[in-house]
């Protein structure tokens, strides 16, 4: 009966210090799952609230839930697993590796729930602006100072014929040619009827925004040699959105 009501004491580890504590992490890691949920990346809202989360909930139950025991033990575990989730985010097409900033997003999330839990709440806000500085900031700062570096974006749009398969070898092309591909979109275009007849062949606009030094020139010959590939056009304005956010 003494165990089942310090269960639920609000006392230690469950008075409202503690509480406040995970509530930050919450708060902080889900502005971080925010950030990269607009920038519709692998991992988005709920898998950072729930990093930060957790990476909180460990440092809790570590510091009060094993009375005299050794609380940076806990914390030193929690490190080496938020690798196995890091590690399922990034994958790698041919010489293209994607998810890498993801990947670092979570482990800067995990250490900024840890250091809520830990009582470092200053220390977790400052990191957390940090991380919208890096992401916003830099490429800003770079295409500022560098534009040598800063290679600019290029809008390529293809139209091409549903049934033939294409689109993985669209950006299979993209990625073998040196492109990063920073954002994707499609739309149906229209259904055309085909000389002699027959039933409408539908269409769809494929809007890739490319990253990258090598020829687009190449790029868009090769992409216009398959066969169901209508029109492929080139873009390099300035009103061609820049990336947000890394991959």
């Amino acid at each position: 009966m003494q165990r089942t009501e310090a269960i639920w004491q609000l006392t230690g580890g469950q008075g409202w210090p503690a509480l406040a504590d995970l509530a930050a992490a919450l708060v902080l890691s889900s502005l971080i799952g925010l950030e990269r949920e607009a920038g519709q990346k692998s991992a988005g809202l709920r898998t950072h609230a729930l990093v930060g989360l957790g990476s909180a909930l460990f440092v809790n139950v570590s510091r009060y839930g094993f009375g005299a025991g050794d609380p940076s033990r806990v914390a030193a575990q929690i490190v080496s697993g938020i690798g196995f989730i890091g590690g399922g985010l990034i994958f790698v097409r041919r010489d293209a590796v994607r998810g890498l900033t993801t990947t670092a997003t979570i482990w800067l999330t995990c250490a900024v729930g840890m250091a809520c839990a830990a009582g470092l709440g200053v220390v977790a806000v400052s990191c957390t602006a940090g991380y919208f500085l890096i992401i916003r900031g830099f490429p800003a700062l770079v295409r500022r100072l560098a534009p040598a570096l800063a290679a600019a974006p290029v809008s390529v749009a293809l139209v091409y014929e549903i049934g033939h398969a294409l689109l993985p070898r669209v950006l299979e092309a993209c990625a073998a040619s040196g492109f990063r591909i920073v954002d994707t979109a499609t739309e149906h275009d229209r259904a055309l009827c085909p000389p002699g007849g027959g039933p409408p062949e539908t269409l769809m606009r494929l809007c890739l925004t490319l990253e990258g030094r090598s020829d687009i020139r190449a790029l868009t010959t090769g992409l216009s040699g398959p066969a169901g590939i209508r029109s492929v056009a080139v873009r390099t304005e300035d009103s061609v959105p820049g990336p947000r956010g890394g991959t």
